[in-house]
């Protein structure tokens, strides 16, 4: 006879105690079976997905088409398209093992050629700053770079549990992360009266808290922030490297949307590069792990899950472990490489290749018509953004609304997505997705698309709410 099916009581203790997601997207996807029985609109509006393909943006023409050709062999004796689309797709096809995409990559940390050529990226970035292809690992998406990482922090119980120093707000992903790792959250929180910046008074406080009941052993980073889009100074960045090396911490900066830095006099800048010009105490001994990723910016290949983490100042004996993690998929790596090295002018592909100014221009117009469209709407207000695929407007919710919402269960900002997605067919992040357990509600919502809606249904669904 079959076995009875194990109970979550008999599953791993971590994964009982993850966080439950707010599932917003699964009650979109139930929403847009009822169109046209049920429901008065069109279509689901999913502007709470940080993906820019699912939100409409082109992927870019050159990235493509080498790709189909790295699939596809054939291609390359397709005169159709152009020269150095099919040079560089040979040149990909070469790295592979028995020149196809779909062996094995030829070390478990990436493709030796891709390591070499996102180390030359960096050292670009950061104005000739070092960068050393031994120090990049490729890993299936940056999320789950972070998670080989956090893995290998894990240890102890009760007060001797690690933990990991978490802004909030922070990305949506990374509580349940943190959850599943066995590592202790410990919350610092960012203000929004200083636009989302880190304080250092606020690292040293909640420092201190985290102790209490865990041993803290890293700082999570985020910058540009996510979701905020605030981009961190120079001053801010060495502040906290100062902090992190006092105190022993690793830092783990998540530089994902360094590409997509649109806020004026604003430039993006890598911890590494910091790092790299406080001088020898810090640069040689102060532990820095960041991430990248293709899933953001004007590329926006989120589907493909390639990643890289480089690893600054970390044990020998840590980075060897980091040897046994599963090797990221070959395809990714090699449209990594590509968004990392694009056309250059002598390039037949260049001039298409500048698609993608346009995709930034289009960007960064549609960030400030929706910041100004938010701070628009009676009962909101939203701090500039500058940088990254989202906007994090406050929502000021009348009172009869949160006593709602504690009758009903539920958080007040889960209730207002729920509300908005059911009469509207518009689903937005709910801000305590992004961590914030204040009664500061916000919401979080991806700018490439603006929708009259949201104010129409806000001053509606306040009104009821204020009679009701």
């Amino acid at each position: 006879e079959a076995g009875e099916m194990s109970t979550v009581q008999e599953v791993n203790s971590r994964v009982r105690g993850i966080r439950a997601p707010v599932n917003l997207q699964g009650l979109a996807a139930c929403i847009s079976e009822q169109i046209g029985v049920k429901k008065p609109f069109k279509s689901v509006i999913d502007v709470s997905s940080g993906d820019p393909h699912k939100a409409g943006m082109p992927p870019i023409s050159f990235i493509r088409q080498v790709m189909a050709v790295c699939l596809y062999p054939e291609l390359l004796k397709e005169k159709s398209l152009p020269l150095d689309v099919r040079q560089r797709a040979q040149k990909l096809l070469d790295m592979c093992s028995g020149g196809s995409v779909g062996s094995y990559s030829t070390t478990s940390i990436g493709l030796p050629e891709v390591q070499k050529s996102i180390s030359e990226f960096i050292t670009r970035r950061d104005g000739g700053v070092l960068s050393h292809p031994e120090d990049i690992i490729l890993t299936i998406g940056s999320q789950k770079g972070l998670s080989v990482f956090l893995n290998l922090l894990t240890s102890g119980e009760g007060k001797t549990q690690t933990g990991v120093l978490t802004p909030m707000p922070c990305p949506h992903t990374l509580p349940m992360l943190l959850d599943m790792t066995g590592l202790a959250l410990v919350p610092y929180r960012l203000f929004e009266e200083q636009g989302w910046a880190v304080n250092l008074d606020e690292l040293h406080r909640a420092l201190e808290a985290g102790r209490v009941h865990c041993e803290p052993k890293a700082i999570y980073i985020s910058n540009p922030g996510n979701p905020t889009g605030y981009v961190q100074d120079r001053e801010t960045i060495e502040k906290v490297i100062r902090f992190a090396a006092t105190n022993c911490l690793i830092i783990l900066a998540e530089e994902v949307h360094q590409g997509s830095v649109y806020g004026q006099d604003k430039e993006f800048i890598s911890y590494k590069k910091v790092l790299s010009e406080m001088g020898k105490t810090y640069a040689e001994t102060m532990e820095l792990v960041s991430f990248h990723s293709i899933s953001t910016a004007y590329i926006g290949e989120c589907g493909l899950r390639g990643g890289y983490m480089e690893v600054v100042n970390i044990d020998p004996a840590v980075k060897k472990c980091l040897n046994f993690t599963p090797s990221a998929p070959v395809l990714p790596q090699l449209a990594l490489e590509l968004s990392l090295n694009p056309p250059r002018p002598e390039d037949s592909s260049y001039n298409s290749y500048t698609q993608i100014h346009h995709i930034e221009d289009t960007l960064s117009q549609n960030a400030k018509r929706a910041l100004e469209f938010l701070n628009r709407v009676e009962g909101m207000s939203c701090q500039p953004s500058m940088a990254g695929p989202f906007l994090y407007p406050r929502v000021h919710l009348p009172p009869h609304m949160v006593e709602e919402a504690k009758r009903l269960g539920v958080k007040a900002d889960v209730l207002y997505c729920q509300r908005l997605l059911e009469e509207e067919g518009i689903c937005v992040g709910a801000g305590c997705e992004n961590g914030q357990e204040d009664k500061n509600y916000h919401i979080r919502h991806r700018y490439l698309l603006i929708n009259n809606k949201i104010n129409q249904f806000h001053r509606s669904f306040c009104e009821a709410m204020l009679t009701g």
